[in-house]
């Protein structure tokens, strides 16, 4: 895999998930902890970013306008009930460990599950000329599930970086990563994924 082809997507890296307060935090710390999430994340951005990839940050932000067309059901309607992901608020920050730098992407208009809908995703990859989506986040079987499942229709080459992303328990999140990534490209640690990528 070429670093100079490659886009990491860093999914929903945000307060309200990620950080004790969050108003989603609750339900993810046990897999956050087990997984070693964040300090993977952190890591896999860094050398990312050391080999020439190009590194995307994708958050969530909850647009009431949107859903006056769509049906808000299921889980996004429990994020609006939960009042989570508000644009200007501290739980919709991307948290401070994985702050875009210089170079990084941040992806706009994100308020459903995959990462490509209603956003500018598809536009920076193409301008970037990337053939591979490399996908760290959460949920891993909602939000990260999606985005591969589009990437891979769209003709980029899949990889799930499974040590980077957590579920809401290990059941869910084995089931994504033995199940439907296989299908949909592979599904590597950071430190595999960081030995393949060529300079």
């Amino acid at each position: 895999m070429k670093a100079k082809e490659t886009a990491v997507v860093l999914i929903e890296f945000q307060n309200d998930f990620c950080k004790e307060g969050g108003k989603l935090h609750d339900g993810l710390k046990g897999e956050l902890a087990r997984q070693n999430t964040i300090p993977n994340a952190m890591k896999l951005a860094e050398e990312a970013r050391k080999k020439g990839a190009m590194v995307i940050h994708s958050p969530f932000v909850f647009n009431e306008k949107y859903f006056e067309d769509h049906q808000m059901q299921g889980i996004v309607k429990a994020v609006a009930d939960g009042d989570a992901f508000r644009e200007g608020s501290w739980g919709a920050e991307i948290i401070e460990e994985l702050k875009p730098q210089e170079g990084d992407e941040v992806v706009g208009g994100k308020c459903t599950l995959c990462g490509f809908n209603k956003t500018n995703l598809d536009e920076l990859l193409k301008q970037g000329n990337i053939k591979n989506v490399v996908i760290g986040g959460f949920l891993t079987n909602f939000c990260v599930e999606s985005t591969a499942r589009t990437a891979y229709d769209r003709g980029y080459g899949v990889t799930v970086i499974k040590d980077a992303t957590a579920a809401n328990s290990e059941k869910e999140q084995n089931h994504s990563e033995q199940k439907i990534f296989p299908l949909l490209g592979q599904t590597l640690s950071v430190d595999q994924f960081i030995s393949q990528l060529e300079e």
